[in-house]
């Protein structure tokens, strides 16, 4: 039996920018960042929670009140980060501690800059360290700093005229290395060459593309035939997305789409170019649309979309168990 080629791997990021309407306990806490201080939402019993809390965690009630609490506090516990990642806080090793400040109830999590980890303790007292240019989120606070430590001046910049915050947009970045397995790898590597390989089940004959390691229907591990299909199908079902994303080079609105290929048993996601979307339909017979051959690389999107195929419209029945 020939022996499987290893796996690919590639890294990969996860990055979006999450957005949430603030409301009136939120907005002002963020709002108060910016401006150097910082504020919690007192409880019915007169305790206040920092973060601020919308609504009790304990009773459901709620919450409003806003209350002013010191920027110096106290290190409850914390945890030491040898090798920063760039998008943490800070560049050089620091600690991420839950911090009690003067006046709350609830610890704050956000990072110290103490200098080393010798210098780290439960119980060590240190004060907020705000942002020269706040931008209108948790950030404002660059980080705590030991409160045995001369202030500097890093107050932040004078905010008038401002408008409130009523948005907060927080960047999210997840990085990791994607190992593809034999079956995907197999995929991949087919799709480098320009060809589209799926895969047979042993107990049903069915042909999933893009290949997989085990069948989900019956448990069973799919490392028998590979099956070469053609680069044509049929539109399954589609939606029409209006909303830009960098890694898709189509003109808004357009259609995604799911596609079945010719030979195969189950559907894939794309996108459908050269077709406006008054003509989108399900049964409509579609064709990939390569990149330039010098510009193949062992990626899905070697093909940048799929375009009407100008065959007629398949029968219900050719798709209808794919629905």
């Amino acid at each position: 039996m020939e022996k499987p080629l290893p796996s690919l791997t590639a890294p990969h990021q996860l990055a979006y920018t999450y957005k949430r309407s603030l409301g009136p306990v939120l907005g002002a806490f963020f709002n108060a960042l910016r401006e150097g201080r910082i504020l919690g939402v007192r409880r019915k019993d007169g305790s206040v929670l920092v973060p601020p809390k919308e609504y009790d965690p304990e009773t459901g009630e709620s919450l409003g009140e806003m209350v002013e609490v010191a920027s110096e506090g106290e290190v409850l516990t914390w945890a030491w980060v040898k090798a920063p990642r760039p998008s943490q806080p800070l560049d050089r090793a620091f600690a991420y501690a839950l911090i009690r400040l003067d006046g709350a109830a609830t610890p704050l999590l956000h990072a110290v800059d103490a200098g080393s980890e010798d210098a780290m303790h439960s119980g060590m007292r240190v004060r907020a360290r705000f942002a020269a240019q706040p931008q209108g989120g948790i950030g404002d606070i660059a980080c705590f700093v030991p409160a045995s430590e001369e202030p500097d001046d890093t107050s932040p910049a004078p905010s008038e005229g401002t408008e409130p915050l009523e948005i907060l947009r927080t960047p999210v970045e997840l990085d990791y290395t994607y190992s593809a397995g034999e079956s995907a790898s197999r995929f991949l590597r087919g799709i480098g060459e320009g060809r589209m390989i799926g895969q047979r089940c042993p107990v049903d004959g069915r042909v999933y593309f893009p290949s997989r390691g085990s069948c989900p229907q019956h448990g069973v591990p799919i490392s028998g035939e590979a099956v070469e299909l053609v680069d044509r199908g049929t539109v399954v079902t589609f939606s029409i997305n209006r909303v830009p994303s960098p890694n898709i080079d189509l003109e808004l609105p357009y259609a995604a789409i799911q596609v079945v290929l010719d030979g195969a048993d189950t559907t894939f996601f794309h996108v459908l170019g050269e077709c406006p979307i008054e003509d989108v339909r399900m049964g409509m017979r579609v064709e990939a649309v390569w990149k330039p051959r010098e510009e193949w690389t062992d990626s899905i999107e070697n093909i940048i979309y799929f375009k009407p195929s100008g065959e007629p419209d398949a029968e219900f029945a050719s798709y209808e168990d794919h629905i």
